[in-house]
């Protein structure tokens, strides 16, 4: 099953079913009519969901407008780093000390809005460092506090796939306050289409995205890292957040940066873990961050080259 936002002037958008072949949308409605009021409560608008599957496939639907990402608005966003390779490359790049810790690194962002996947994202100055970074997500439903990994799996309901903006000049000032990001952590974007994991098949395995992420800046080829390669899985994500609180309905939580052992075939998934490679390479990075104009696009594929969240496409702007 895949589930859209469909852009119509409120601030949470209309819910939608979505084709197999993504070309059609149907509105769901009562008692689901936005993706966060179906989160609150799964088992009670399900119903309502197959119905329109079955209208969809039926022939009902049309072409969509414009799409917001799948939850324009969350209650919680909790960002992991659950790639051991970006981790390493990362301290390389900010001159940074080993981080010595068993548990997932995670953080808690800005939630109150997520870009759409073709919104133009505006910033106020180049120097700041502007960088993209793609990686995977999921949703969940209400998660009691103390809940185990194992159990955590049956609260994922839906993985999406993420844009998380960053500003690289902001965010070295803002590791040394030993508080969380604000200034160098913007509002991220999302692919169009949120699926629940048994549409991924066999590419959801052990709590994983397996899948590659094809990422194209100004149209050249980027990075093409593989989701499986987490330290930690979705599962042990969730478990990890909910171990003093309970996670409300909505809650999305990241992997962080895609990011593969084999980086110098696959590439990368952000500019800044580029950029350390060229600093272990060479001594020095010779890549730049993004400028005003420049283009970005990513897209999860699937061995048949189906792209199961659809494509983020997005060009930066000034402000």
């Amino acid at each position: 099953m895949r589930l859209a936002t469909l852009d119509n002037g409120t601030p949470d958008g209309a819910l939608a079913v979505v084709s197999g072949d993504g070309e059609r949308v149907l509105e769901i409605g009562a008692p689901a009519p936005t993706l966060i009021a179906l989160m609150e409560d799964w088992d009670g608008g399900l119903a309502a969901v197959q119905s329109a599957l079955v209208r969809l496939e039926a022939g009902e639907g049309a072409a969509p407008d414009k799409f917001c990402a799948p939850m324009p608005r969350s209650w919680q966003w909790l960002d992991g780093s659950a790639f051991d390779t970006h981790g390493k490359l990362m301290q390389i790049a900010f001159g940074l000390d080993p981080i010595e810790t068993d548990r997932p690194l995670m953080y808690q962002g800005m939630s109150d809005r997520f870009y759409g996947p073709t919104d133009d994202i505006s910033f106020i100055s180049e120097e700041d460092g502007i960088d993209f970074e793609g990686e995977f997500g999921v949703i969940v439903d209400a998660v009691p506090m103390g809940t185990s990994a194992t159990d955590a799996l049956r609260h994922i309901r839906l993985i999406v796939q993420i844009n998380d903006w960053s500003l690289r000049a902001i965010a070295p000032i803002e590791m040394k306050t030993g508080f969380g990001w604000v200034q160098a952590k913007p509002a991220c974007s999302a692919a169009p289409f949120a699926v629940t994991p048994d549409e991924l098949g066999e590419d959801w395995r052990d709590g994983r995205v397996c899948l590659d992420l094809n990422i194209r800046w100004n149209g050249e080829q980027f990075g093409k890292a593989n989701g499986r390669e987490m330290a930690f899985g979705f599962h042990e994500l969730v478990a990890h957040a909910a171990r003093t609180r309970d996670l409300v309905a909505g809650t999305i939580i990241g992997s962080g940066t895609v990011s593969n052992a084999a980086y110098a075939e696959v590439g990368s998934s952000c500019i800044s873990e580029r950029r350390a490679i060229e600093m272990i390479e060479r001594e020095n990075a010779s890549t730049m961050f993004m400028s005003f104009g420049d283009e970005i696009e990513m897209r999860a594929l699937s061995a048949t080259r189906d792209e199961p969240f659809g494509r983020i496409r997005q060009r930066v702007v000034a402000r």
